[in-house]
């Protein structure tokens, strides 16, 4: 189930079951409008609480909260949180105030109703009977990372019966998929596994693309798919080695429209005006506390790479110990340099805060992948795949590979972000923007983001 449609259910039957309560609870039952939109306002407040705070704790994360027992304990702590967003929203909005007996009576509501749709959704997701039944027709490099992901990824729903290609049948090296055959058997075997959905993932097309196989089974009513589109879907990364330049050149998702790019460069200035105001008086501690911990500059001035590559001056607040000579531009090899606020400043984003300053002056966007410094823009031009790709938008403040992955600290790891930086360009949305900044809330208050990357490596080196 997507996490959308599941946070979708949750919150219909959380507002249902509180309105239902709270409407009980009225000696006189609702006896007029006002009265009616109270108690809708009461319950929608309740509701929409409770979901933000869930949402905040993994709890539509099926990756992470991936079993009943993980979720009955992120529900505990997700009810915390959503007390706490509660009281906030009675100092703001007194009138959405409940009394005591309604408020306890709403809350066991939610449990009560949760708790039953989320062990029917960890069932269903469960039962291959309900899983999406998948033939792959080729066996390239990247259906191998395609099934390990899949493996990795047990509530995917995807159930794969096995591969089409010309190795010896009963081959299990792929992952222990089954090879089902040759390409010159898949009609017979398409006829005769008759899979939901058809991934192809052939490392060479010309020649040995199916193609009356696969229109008879897209007959049948199975749906289509390329590896790549399968792979990106499933891992919100793009998959470098098997990009084909012809994609970058001819796929849409890569050219933004005029409207997408004025909505995010206003979105950008209205939040960088209202974050400055907001935070400039907690700025100006900061910069304070630097200036007394440590010697130098309260702020650090670095040349990055910006829009059609041209550098800027990115700003931001110091966080590590002036440097001597020359020194590496990785995160890890400056551990030593971070100074005793720059550590705390680094654990809450809070050094970020000056680049509201870079919003303002069209430098950055509010949402982009983060800028390099210029030091290194001849070594990822050479090395990083389709490297232009990514500076052909504004930088971000944070990034859908900042919260996906984090820090990189060698070239490798570079390379892997990049993955996830040409995933958001090709998917750029005022909506996909929005998830980032609310991802990017949620890594910075809880930590969340690390415990994803560590979560993903730890079942990679498991399933190799």
């Amino acid at each position: 189930m997507k996490p959308i449609l599941l946070a979708l259910v949750e919150g219909a039957a959380v507002f249902s079951g509180v309105t239902a309560m709270t409407a009980l609870w009225r000696p006189d039952g609702v006896s007029d409008v006002h009265l009616a939109a109270e108690i809708l306002l009461q319950a929608l407040v309740l509701s929409i609480c409770c979901i933000v705070a869930f949402y905040y704790n993994d709890l539509y994360d099926l990756y992470i909260v991936r079993d009943f027992e993980i979720f009955l304990l992120r529900l505990v702590e997700s009810l915390g949180v959503a007390f706490i967003l509660i009281a906030f929203s009675y100092m703001l909005l007194p009138e959405t105030n409940m009394a005591n007996g309604p408020f306890v009576s709403s809350i066991l509501i939610i449990v009560g109703v949760v708790i039953p749709l989320r062990a029917a959704t960890y069932t269903i997701m469960r039962r291959p009977a309900f899983w999406s039944r998948v033939v792959i027709v080729g066996a390239s490099d990247l259906v191998a990372d395609l099934i390990r992901e899949t493996r990795n990824r047990p509530n995917a729903g995807l159930s794969i019966l096995g591969v089409v290609d010309d190795r010896t049948p009963g081959d299990t090296a792929i992952f222990g998929v089954p090879i089902l055959g040759p390409i010159t058997d898949v009609s017979r075997i398409l006829a005769e596994s008759r899979p939901d959905r058809i991934v192809v993932g052939l490392s060479e097309r010309r020649g040995r693309l199916p193609v009356r196989a696969l229109l008879e089974a897209k007959a049948r009513g199975a749906r289509i798919e390329e590896a790549t589109q399968v792979y990106e879907a499933l891992t919100g990364k793009m998959a470098l080695e098997s990009l084909m330049p012809s994609s970058l050149i001819f796929d849409s998702g890569y050219w933004k429209s005029r409207v997408v790019l004025t909505t995010g460069r206003l979105t950008s200035m209205i939040v960088s005006v209202v974050g400055l105001l907001a935070t400039a008086p907690l700025m100006a501690v900061i910069a304070v506390i630097i200036k007394l911990d440590s010697v130098g500059p309260a702020l650090f001035i670095q040349e990055r790479i910006g829009r059609h590559g041209q550098p800027f001056p990115l700003i931001k607040f110091r966080t590590m110990q002036l440097a001597s000579g020359p020194h590496s531009e990785w995160v890890q090899e400056n551990q030593d340099r971070i100074t005793r606020v720059g550590r705390w400043l680094r654990t809450f984003r809070l050094d970020e805060l000056p680049q509201f300053i870079n919003i303002l002056r069209g430098d950055m966007n509010l949402v982009g992948p983060r800028p390099h410094p210029v030091a290194n823009l001849a070594l990822f031009f050479e090395h990083i795949p389709y490297y232009s790709i990514r500076c052909s938008v504004r930088p971000g403040v944070t990034g859908w590979a900042q919260i996906r992955y984090g820090y990189a600290n060698n070239l490798d790891e570079e390379i892997e972000k990049m993955r996830y930086d040409l995933f958001y360009i090709k998917r750029m949305s005022p909506l996909f923007d929005l998830r980032i900044v609310f991802d990017s809330v949620k890594t910075v208050m809880f930590g969340r983001g690390a415990q994803s990357v560590e979560l993903y490596n730890e079942q990679v080196a498991k399933a190799s």
